[in-house]
């Protein structure tokens, strides 16, 4: 039988992973940098609590949120 806990965690770090390449892409930045991006983030803290059922989104769009709406990130790493 399978680990419903063990499946949604799988699941959410294939959603960071795929977000996280999706920043790098559309920024033209390392991965690296995508990373500590994506860390610092409201976004990773709300998927992270589940909160709004924002693990159910699309990566590239959540992607393309995180660059519209938390531009003083971009700054920071740059």
């Amino acid at each position: 039988m399978v680990n419903r806990k063990k499946l949604e965690e799988v699941y959410k770090q294939n959603l960071e992973n795929d977000i996280i390449n999706a920043i790098s892409e559309m920024q033209g930045i390392e991965l690296r940098k995508a990373f500590d991006i994506y860390y610092s983030s409201k976004l990773a803290e709300q998927i992270s609590n589940d909160s709004y059922g924002i693990e159910n989104m699309d990566p590239k769009y959540l992607a393309e949120d995180l660059i519209e709406n938390e531009p003083e990130l971009f700054r920071v790493f740059f």
